[in-house]
């Protein structure tokens, strides 16, 4: 059990960073460029890796504690996750409530370190996330309390084990719900576009990217791994409500990965295909997902 367990852990800590060539790929296809290789960001982080890391004399070990402690939560919400049959690699009754205070802990540590600059511009997007991540986690609650009420199970991988066509066959409506709520809170969570433009320098309109600016070499390199790990993380939610028929442990570990990289093209299509929201209305987004997420329950407990 642990074997599969760690196993589930280290497909993730392979794969991760090849969801973000994907969605870069499959946006170089729209735009009708050849694009950046499939494996750019393995490059870009053993680069980082080998460089040094200079830091501001107004800054405290806040500022360099925060990548650290954010790879080392996201990393910690991965062994909370099943993969397809793998279980997770620690499984307990309530464990999606530590996947919420994990995932949490990571943005928070992003945040004070942006803070701790004494940055007036990076507390510009620091106070940003902080109000949006408000309205996404409560969202994604919801979500995962309505799964664990139309299962029965109370950890997350004995939940996305219920999950399968019979469950989709008597409550389709509250599935399809979920499903897309937790595309939105993933796209939300990742800063992508509608919510985020990862690949912008327009000051007005940065959130996530202007927190991590005064960052470099190896701090730097534990955040883009840390996006890359989280990005599978909510991949590894949405694809944890989609049905899958086969119950052939190796096939739904394999469809289940592959639902993950269809999800990053998925992300792909979205931000070639639709322009960034103005900050006005990304909360009216969020709190449509949060919509979504409660009728699902609603429907789930009628």
């Amino acid at each position: 059990m642990k074997a599969a367990g760690m196993l589930s852990v280290v497909l993730a800590l392979v794969l991760a960073p090849l969801l973000l060539g994907v969605i870069n790929r499959v946006k170089a296809v729209f735009a009708g460029r050849r694009g950046q290789p499939l494996l750019q960001l393995y490059r870009d982080l053993f680069r980082l890796l080998r460089k040094g890391a200079v830091y501001s004399r107004t800054t405290t070990w806040v500022f360099r504690a925060g990548p650290i402690v954010g790879l080392a939560a996201t990393m910690a919400a991965l062994a909370l996750l099943p993969c397809g049959s793998l279980p997770a690699l620690a499984a307990f009754p309530g464990d999606f409530l530590l996947l919420a205070y994990l995932l949490g802990l990571a943005r928070f540590m992003t945040v004070i370190a942006a803070l701790d600059t004494g940055s007036a511009f990076e507390g510009m997007g620091a106070s940003r996330e902080a109000f949006f991540s408000t309205l996404a986690e409560p969202a994604m609650l919801v979500g995962l309390i309505s799964l664990a009420k139309l299962t029965g199970a109370l950890s997350l991988t004995a939940l996305f084990d219920q999950v399968g066509l019979s469950v989709w066959g008597a409550e389709a409506p509250a599935m399809i719900l979920l499903a897309v709520s937790f595309f939105i809170i993933l796209l939300a969570e990742n800063a992508r576009i509608p919510v985020d433009d990862p690949n912008t320098h327009l000051e007005l309109t940065m959130i996530h990217e202007v927190m991590v600016l005064d960052h470099g070499g190896p701090d730097f390199a534990f955040i883009q791994y840390g996006a890359a790990l989280k990005l599978w993380v909510f991949g590894l939610l949405l694809a944890g409500v989609l049905p899958f028929g086969s119950r052939d442990p190796v096939w739904n570990t394999v469809l289940t990965v592959a639902a993950i990289f269809a999800v990053s093209v998925a992300v792909g299509v979205v931000e070639s295909t639709m322009a960034r929201l103005r900050l006005a209305r990304v909360p009216q987004l969020l709190i449509g997902a949060g919509a979504f997420a409660l009728l699902a329950f609603v429907l789930v407990v009628r």
